[in-house]
């Protein structure tokens, strides 16, 4: 629109990310570290993961992003989950964390984890709350260089992926 209003998309299509992506991601990403949302990403980082990626575009922008990072056998992160500041609340966050949600489900992992600072966000999508000290040591890898270790103060939140929790989980 030409007041500055953003348009409400029509759609939301997810996509996995593509090299042409890596530098919206790499801007989103660290745009919310600075506010301390979120762990900082060096472009080359953003580069070395990009096939964790899934994105929300518009034109050739990235409005959206967020990874699935597997962590071992039954387990993977949804992280580096970034929505442009004008463009919350349009449901991007929610589709990006279903696409992660889905491809852990056919990659046959037996949950999914986050670490928050919205953790009502999460309960919306059928997560719950869970003590960070549940976790395997190996999710800690990143936090080691986190400003705030040892004093996270980050909500870890767990969704079940086993076929009877699925059967359980209220509908999206």
């Amino acid at each position: 629109m030409s007041d500055g209003t953003p348009a409400t998309p029509t759609a939301t299509t997810v996509q996995r990310a593509t090299v042409h992506d890596a530098e919206g991601i790499h801007r989103l990403v660290n745009f919310w570290a600075a506010q301390g949302q979120m762990l900082p990403r060096t472009l080359g980082e953003t580069y070395e993961h990009l096939r964790d990626f899934f994105v929300i575009r518009e034109g050739t922008e990235v409005v959206a992003c967020a990874s699935l990072h597997i962590t071992w056998a039954d387990l993977a992160e949804v992280k580096s989950l970034a929505v442009r500041e004008d463009r919350q609340s349009a449901g991007y966050g929610g589709a990006l964390v279903r696409a992660c949600h889905e491809e852990g489900r056919q990659l046959g992992l037996a949950s999914l984890f986050a670490l928050t600072y919205r953790p009502g966000f999460f309960e919306r999508l059928g997560w719950r709350q869970a003590d960070v000290m549940t976790l395997p040591r190996k999710v800690w890898n990143e936090c080691y260089r986190c400003p705030k270790f040892p004093g996270c103060d980050e909500i870890a939140m767990v969704l079940d992926l086993t076929p009877a929790a699925a059967e359980a989980a209220p509908a999206s």
